[in-house]
């Protein structure tokens, strides 16, 4: 019997697997890079030990270490999670060969999976290489071998594009996993991705469960996933059940594992890969069937025989990543502290297939930092049926406290309360059509904005005590993103709105707002945390706003063409021929920033001079450095002193 656990891993992945082993009455243990010495999930362990170092390759990629802090810790079993080492047969070989229970598939399993080229030609179909697409062949996807969650994928649509996509990915999927093979395979525009659930023990029992959509991506890292798939024929479903029976008996498998496919808008399915491993989805599927796959594996691992009936399914369940992002300004990732976490009608029993659940691997107070996956936490919502599963998520979203970094929350609720999603229009290309509708301001933010400006305005009063007048004061003018809000003092207290026609203030206090509109009264809560922004929380949605102050300084006005870093990172390279004085066009690949295990490229604004150039390979930046500068240099001015003052 597995007394003590060791998690390789961090974040969600880990509590989420100490959750289970708690009640299983299982020992836990972390491991830490330095900074996550204080994360959640070292929190939530009974013992931790250190992994020198920042980056992934010198921590959570270190399989020496990792079984160097099992012994030491006295664990006798080891969970790799998802990522980083959960799909490398030499870790695993390395954990059993050091006497410890491996919680996961065989190695040679996982040798034959891992690798999606080998796990393609076991299947049966050969991978297209890279020095043999050709113009027929367009568009391919870059995709790396090893590992998952979109690293080290790149669509490339010409020719010319192949080279660069196959480095950048090749180095990505390098950063991300320690494995930096990369190949190409055809790119099915507008295909569904599903994927089937199989956990199978040593005895010859392999369970197929159900089926998970995953289609809607971005940068080809899922971000809304649900079981069972929507709208799939009976015999469709059949089929990608056997095909995963199918791998899963080729290679002997045992443990928890996920068969993937590609199903094109004409109905044939694409066998894509196996992940040897739990994936980030899994609550859908425990949901669903009403079971804890995670205990499942620590049965498995025990040598213990699955029941010989599947569960049956019941209900529909839909799970949505809440990520540290800016969708709007191109899903570049987010940092800062995490003042507030906070989603209504929430449990944590993973297989009580009622309510909303949350796995987070932050809690309030924590920071989010640039080195690790910006996601925060899953939320999953559970129904009798899939229009009551989606709606519970999206009020869910909605409702919750989230204060700190910019997320994809917003995203998130306006893609379920889509018409396409809800009709189950899905496919991979759906943020591609609907982005920037789905991005659009949303409802009420003006009034959110004045619920910001009397909450502000009360904590003053509240500080310097009140003052009244018998002529009737100034308004008074604050202006928070692109609102203006104009109030001034009543006679009696409180405050009186201009411009605001139909709309009265019923109460005015620091943190709490009443405003009634055409006789409607609506409450919001207002929060300052000290990160220059506002959260207001009120029935018509959440709200994070900044202040802008009335007059700028004009040291601080950027020079028209300026590229300011949009993420804290690292600059990875320079595109080539790029150089101060070079002509660039609009759209010309000129940086590239490394955050969050991702690459995120930065382009020529418009066609130009390069007047200025100050990333560097190696350099650390953060928000808002300025990284080059383009200019039409016949009528525009050149770099200012104070520019290059923040350049440095």
């Amino acid at each position: 019997m597995i007394s003590t656990v060791l998690v390789a891993n961090r974040g969600e992945i880990a509590c989420r697997v100490f959750r289970t082993c708690r009640d299983l009455g299982i020992a836990t243990v972390a491991v830490h890079s330095d900074p996550d010495a204080d994360a959640l999930h070292v929190r939530e362990a009974d013992a931790a030990v250190r992994l020198p170092g920042a980056t992934p390759a010198e921590t959570y990629l270190r399989g020496d270490l990792v079984v160097k802090a099992a012994l030491a810790a006295g664990a006798d079993a080891v969970h790799p999670g998802y990522g980083f080492l959960s799909e490398n047969a030499a870790f695993a070989r390395a954990v059993t060969d050091a006497g410890l229970v491996w919680i996961g598939p065989p190695p040679a399993a996982i040798e034959a999976m891992a690798s999606k080229t080998r796990a393609k030609e076991l299947m049966g179909l050969a991978p297209l290489a890279a020095d043999a697409v050709t113009e027929g062949d367009l568009p391919v996807l870059v995709k790396a071998a090893a590992g998952g969650g979109g690293r080290g994928m790149r669509v490339v649509r010409t020719l010319a594009d192949l080279p660069g996509a196959l480095r950048a990915a090749s180095a990505e999927a390098a950063s991300a996993f320690g494995d930096g093979e990369v190949f190409t395979e055809p790119y099915i525009e507008r295909g569904r991705h599903v994927e089937v659930q199989i956990m199978a023990d040593a005895h010859g029992t392999v369970w197929t469960l159900g089926t998970r959509d995953c289609s809607l991506q971005r940068r080809h890292q899922k971000v809304i996933e649900e079981c069972p798939a929507p709208g799939l024929p009976p015999e469709t479903t059949a089929l990608l059940q056997e095909s995963a029976r199918t791998a899963a008996a080729a290679v002997d498998y045992r443990g928890a594992g996920t068969v993937e496919f590609l199903v094109g808008a004409d109905g044939r399915a694409h066998f894509l890969e196996m992940n040897t491993r739990l994936q980030v989805e899994h609550p859908v599927t425990e949901a669903v069937f009403g079971v804890d796959l995670v205990a499942l594996q620590l049965a498995v691992a025990e040598g213990r025989p699955l029941p010989a009936e599947v569960p049956r399914p019941r209900g529909h369940a839909v799970e949505a990543r809440l990520y540290a992002e800016d969708p709007a300004a191109g899903w570049a990732p987010q940092t800062g502290t995490l003042h507030a976490l906070d989603v209504p009608g929430t449990g944590a029993d993973p297989g009580s297939g009622t309510g909303t659940r949350v796995d987070a691997g932050y809690a309030a107070g924590d920071a989010v930092g640039v080195h690790y996956d910006p996601m925060i936490a899953k939320v999953v919502a559970w129904a009798p049926t899939r229009e009551q599963a989606v709606r519970r998520l999206a009020h869910a979203l909605r409702r919750a406290r989230i204060h700190g970094p910019v997320t994809n929350r917003a995203l998130l609720a306006a893609s379920l309360e889509h018409p396409g999603f809800a009709a189950g229009r899905l496919d991979t290309g759906f943020y591609d059509r609907h982005l920037a509708e789905l991005t659009a301001p949303a409802p009420g933010e003006r009034h959110a904005a004045v619920a910001a400006a009397l909450a502000a305005a009360a904590a003053r009063a509240g500080r310097f005590g009140g003052a009244w007048r018998n002529l009737p004061s100034q308004a008074q003018t604050a202006v928070y993103g692109e609102h203006e809000i104009r109030y001034r003092p009543a006679r009696g207290g409180g405050y009186d709105l201009e411009g605001e026609p139909g709309t009265r203030v019923v109460r005015a206090e620091p943190h709490r707002v009443v405003l009634e509109t055409d006789g409607v009264a609506r409450a919001y809560a207002v929060r300052a945390h000290g990160d220059g922004r506002v959260h207001v929380d009120g029935p018509l949605g959440a709200h994070a706003l900044a202040e802008r102050p009335r007059f700028t300084d004009p040291a601080e006005r950027a020079v028209p063409g300026s590229l300011l870093a949009p993420m804290p990172g690292t600059v990875v390279r320079i595109g080539d021929g790029v150089a101060e004085g070079a002509a660039v066009t609009e759209g010309q690949p000129l940086v590239w920033l490394e955050a969050m295990k991702m690459e995120h490229r930065i382009d020529a604004p418009a066609s130009g001079t390069l007047t200025a150039l100050h990333a560097v390979p190696g350099r650390q930046v953060e928000v808002g450095t300025l990284l080059a500068v383009v200019q039409d240099v016949t009528e525009t001015p050149g770099v200012t002193e104070a520019q290059e003052a923040t350049a440095s």
